[in-house]
């Protein structure tokens, strides 16, 4: 039997395979690229791709693919063989250092956002060499990043390389001020937590909402949801056991560090959490994770659903971002230090944090904004649309303490003044964890709660690097010239407490007077995908992107449009499946059920047997067939008039108060009904069928 030490990263050109298949010369140049940053030269490149085809061809591998992720949310590929003619009619096997660096998709029908016109066809590939290339089905898989023929980004990967090279340009200015000159770089590291749902395969292909739109649109609770909360960690089924075995093999086989695997509290669902990675390699391996849970669950005969709500009545399903900063040397920036010099430098990276969530919680939530979200967050399962952040009694009595400079009692020490005294020591785990903060510092990293399972990390990502940034950047323009280090270091912080302490919250994010709190502290209360994506253009977030070089001015009113137009069309589909069920399938179903009462109640009368109850249920489904007829109307209705309206953000809203209204609306109808139809003759599996039917 084969140990999971004997297989892992077989499939990865990773570190180890580089230096046996590279020569010393080339392997410190490509790794120069790597760390440092450094433009790779072509030279260099033609000895790695060499390299790179010989070790993929000895692993099986007939094609390559520049692997990229548009704006879609999902990864996108084109495969090449490595076959190249011969004049003799032979082929040999071929792979230059121009096709890993550049390769050229169409780029014509990824979104956009106004970017490129449609017959713009051409765009470019760029390969990331900071992220190992993986052989996937017999293709070498090589992450890039997708760029347009006039440079602008197309896709998630290049603004978040740039995020990260922001906050490294920014964190080093800080950390030479606290004499590390020793560091070269700083990097964001994440690890995110994936739920999901598995379903069997058979019921999945009854419902057209889950193969059209990944959620159920109807269906009424079973009478067991998570009640009796003994789902959560409790002992796995055989067949998703067999399942998360298979998962685990071929991920670690990829390198991903796959490492706790349960059962999540709603019936049907299940977690995955690796151990963290540089974020931009995070964020590809979380995209390779959601792909492999799809097509591994299909050949159990299992659905892996990772839709934020896909079933009414029970919790849905989200990514916890687990996100810090390391240097080069080892040094993780937010674990809490034992030296007054540590204390300090912690103190002010965690108040960096806190500034940057404060200053941007309006692009932190529209970070995390989508339609399926929009179901999830503050529904008593996951943290509400309020951004704030918790950093537990101990660190908050520190901050206080800094705030009004009254001593903190702790161990018999005094907590005075940064730089001067000893930061009380801070254990890892300080304080209990808070399931209902957005953003949780929790020992050593803060936890981002809010993400939807099926997004890409890469945009919260994105924008939490770029706020942190900009914080570190004020503070270093602040300390470099100053005279007195060490007093100005601990106004920097106390000023900064106190100017952003409105967004710090232990409390229960659930309770309605946070809401009322939350209100008075002015933080806000985005609810709705349309509601928070119109502060993505505000002139300080165009500022903060721009002045970093995230993104131009076009690249950001491209995101604001294919956000906008992302989330009405999903809203779109929904509806016409809503009303393709409800016209096909579901009136019609129950009509003809009604028939055999009648016909029952007929024959009853003939034998003058008591009828009541067939009468009773009958009166009940004329009634409810009639109201969600008429409700089915009126949703056509709203449908046609949403053609109208040309501005996308009336439209978007629209969508969420007139559609989904709406759809509610007859929802709640048919749920109701399909209570008193018999189970035979109702069209789909019902919800005890898709949540316990996986044994």
């Amino acid at each position: 039997m084969k140990q999971v030490t004997d297989y892992f990263g077989c499939l990865v050109f990773d570190d180890k395979v580089m230096k046996s298949k590279l020569s010393s010369d080339i392997y410190k140049k490509l790794k120069k690229t790597i760390n440092e940053g450094k433009e790779l030269d072509i030279s260099v490149a033609n000895s790695v791709a060499l390299a790179m085809k010989d070790w993929a061809i000895e692993n099986g591998a007939t094609h390559y693919t520049h692997w990229f992720q548009p704006m879609t949310g999902v990864t996108a590929e084109k495969h090449d063989s490595f076959i190249s003619p011969e004049a003799d009619g032979t082929i040999i096997m071929e792979f230059k250092g121009k096709e890993l660096i550049k390769g050229e998709p169409d780029a014509s029908s990824f979104p956009s956002g106004g970017l490129r016109a449609t017959c713009e066809a051409r765009g470019y590939t760029a390969w990331d060499p900071t992220s190992y290339a993986f052989i996937k089905d017999k293709v070498l898989c090589i992450p890039t990043a997708f760029c347009s023929y006039g440079g602008q980004a197309l896709d998630k990967k290049t603004p978040l390389l740039r995020s990260m090279q922001a906050l490294n340009k920014q964190a080093l200015r800080v950390l030479k001020l606290f004499g590390h000159s020793d560091v070269i770089t700083v990097k964001t590291t994440v690890g995110p937590e994936q739920e999901y749902f598995l379903v069997d395969k058979e019921m999945y292909n009854k419902r057209k909402d889950l193969i059209y739109t990944g959620r159920t649109l109807f269906g009424k609770m079973a009478p067991k949801g998570q009640e009796l909360e003994d789902h959560y960690f409790g002992v796995i089924k055989p067949r998703v056991q067999a399942f998360m075995n298979d998962l685990n093999e071929e991920l670690w086989k990829l390198g991903i560090l796959a490492k706790t695997e349960h059962n999540e509290v709603a019936p049907a669902q299940h977690e995955l959490a690796p151990i963290f990675a540089t974020t931009n390699i995070a964020a590809d391996h979380n995209q390779i994770t959601m792909e492999l849970m799809q097509k591994i669950a299909k050949k159990h005969d299992l659905v892996c659903l990772l839709h934020e709500k896909p079933f009414k009545g029970v919790n849905g399903s989200g990514k916890h971002n687990n996100w810090s900063m390391s240097t080069n040397t080892g040094i993780n920036l937010l674990e809490p230090g034992d030296t007054p010099s540590e204390n300090a430098q912690f103190l002010l990276f965690l108040v960096s944090v806190i500034k940057a969530v404060d200053d941007y919680q309006d692009l932190l939530r529209i970070s995390v904004a989508s339609a399926g979200n929009d179901f999830r967050l503050g529904a008593n399962e996951a943290p509400p649309a309020i951004i704030s952040i918790f950093v537990g009694s101990e660190l908050e009595a520190v901050l206080e303490s800094i705030e009004t400079g009254k001593p903190l009692k702790a161990d018999g020490k005094s907590f005075l003044k940064i730089g001067a005294d000893v930061l009380p020591e801070l254990p890892k785990d300080s304080t209990d964890r808070n399931r209902t903060s957005p953003f949780a510092f929790t020992g050593n990293k803060f936890e981002f709660r809010a993400l939807g399972s099926s997004e890409s990390i890469s945009c919260a990502n994105i924008i939490l690097n770029t706020a942190v940034a900009e914080s570190l950047k004020q503070f270093a323009d602040k300390l470099e010239n100053s005279k007195d280090f060490k007093n100005d270091l601990h106004e920097l912080i106390k000023k900064t407490i106190i100017d952003h302490k409105r967004i710090i919250f232990n409390g229960n994010g659930y309770d309605e007077a946070w809401v009322v709190e939350a209100s008075k502290r002015g933080l806000l209360n985005l609810k709705s995908t349309p509601e928070a994506l119109p502060y993505y253009l505000h002139d300080k977030n165009v500022k903060l992107f721009t002045s970093h070089g995230i993104y131009t001015t076009d690249e950001i009113h491209a995101r604001y449009e294919i956000a906008q137009e992302h989330y009405t069309k999903v809203v779109n589909i929904e509806a016409l499946t809503v009303l393709d069920m409800a016209s096909k399938d579901i009136l019609p179903a129950i009509s003809k059920y009604s028939k055999e009462l009648a016909d029952t109640i007929s024959a009853k009368k003939v034998l003058g047997v008591d009828y009541s109850y067939e009468f009773d249920i009958l009166t009940k489904l004329s009634d409810g067939l009639k109201k969600a007829y008429e409700i089915k109307l009126t949703l056509e209705a709203s449908l046609a008039k949403a053609k109208d309206i040309s501005a996308i953000e009336k439209l978007s809203m629209f969508y969420k108060e007139e559609i989904l209204t709406k759809m509610e609306a007859l929802r709640d109808v048919v749920d109701n009904l399909e209570g008193l139809v018999d189970k035979k003759a109702w069209p789909y599996p019902s919800y005890g069928d898709l949540l316990y039917s996986v044994n």
